[in-house]
């Protein structure tokens, strides 16, 4: 199969392995998105939509979708950063958190990026950390160069021969320093654990990242599928941050737990047989499920159920209830 044979199809990218993979897959699922992967087969068409998944190494994503070479893809905002790729962010997924940090070894005596100006620097992200520094050399201020790294570059900061020396490694990293290859590393932090281990520490953070749902631009506007299946991943991802719980309370005491559970509006309020009760529906923030049962319980109410939602679609997935 190659691409001439896919082109009444959405393309949709997917990191073919790592961090990334397993989750990705959970939101096709939710999604309704049906294919059957064969071996060895990086293309695997959809049996239910006019889409094909991509399966690609998450590096090379944001490069592909800004191309126009797929429309749409999952990929890490780092990834994004390091590719300088223009693309169309449409949707911030909550998973593969993380942060590209400046390290340094505990015992330096380096406490500030600008110390590692004209240093030797390790890292896999050589094009994010180069923009960095060439920032950093033209005077700009951490909070600039940190900003320059959001948006795609418009040109080099560079004005002169760079002072800063990049080295380009695609795996541990954290020992460059231990071996002398390096005086401080860039690096990705999820725990902080390697980070630790290795005896390093944080000076500075370049950029935070999470997984991003991304297309691109030109696509947008001609492929109505593309925002499909944006709302139907950001139905899967609110449905793993709520829970919908049912209660009956008395009237006395519905304004005390309506409080507890205001819902994404309002909690549904619907009237019981016995007339001085009602029951009570509310989508609650799953991590605070455990408290919210027990205020319930404490201003009166019973019969507390707590059901799995499985996809919803809420007008702001991002925010949170009170």
């Amino acid at each position: 199969m190659d691409f001439s044979d896919l082109s009444d199809r959405l393309l949709f990218a997917i990191p073919k392995k790592g961090r990334l993979h397993a989750q990705c897959l959970t939101l096709l699922t939710g999604a309704d998105i049906q294919f059957h992967r064969r071996n060895r087969l990086d293309i695997a068409l959809s049996t239910n939509h006019p889409v094909a998944l991509v399966f690609l190494p998450a590096a090379d994503i944001a490069t592909f979708v800004g191309a126009g070479n797929v429309d749409l893809g999952i990929t890490g905002q780092d990834m994004v950063a390091e590719a300088n790729a223009d693309v169309e962010e449409i949707a911030q997924l909550g998973f593969g958190k993380c942060k590209l940090a400046v390290q340094v070894p505990v015992a330096s005596d380096i406490q500030s990026v600008e110390q590692l100006v004209g240093k030797r620097i390790v890292t896999s992200f050589s094009s994010t950390v180069r923009r960095y520094f060439d920032a950093l050399e033209a005077g700009k201020s951490q909070e600039a160069a940190t900003e320059a790294l959001l948006t795609p570059p418009s040109g080099s900061l560079r004005t002169s021969t760079p002072k800063t020396t990049i080295h380009l490694a695609t795996g541990s990293v954290e020992a460059a320093c231990a071996l002398g290859l390096a005086d401080g590393i860039v690096d990705l932090v999820e725990s902080g654990e390697t980070m630790r281990e290795a005896k390093l520490h944080a000076i500075a953070t370049l950029m935070s990242s999470q997984a991003v749902l991304i297309c691109n631009k030109q696509k947008r506007t001609s492929n109505p599928l593309i925002d499909v299946f944006r709302r139907r991943i950001e139905g899967v991802i609110a449905a793993q941050k709520y829970v919908l719980c049912n209660y009956n309370v008395s009237r006395a005491k519905l304004a005390d737990a309506v409080k507890i559970t205001p819902g994404k509006k309002a909690p549904t309020v619907s009237p019981l047989e016995d007339e001085e009760w009602v029951a009570v529906s509310a989508m609650v923030i799953k991590a605070t499920i455990a408290d919210t049962m027990d205020r319930l319980e404490a201003v009166g109410a019973s019969d507390i159920i707590v059901f799995q939602i499985h996809n919803c679609r809420v007008v702001d997935p991002e925010s949170t209830l009170a």
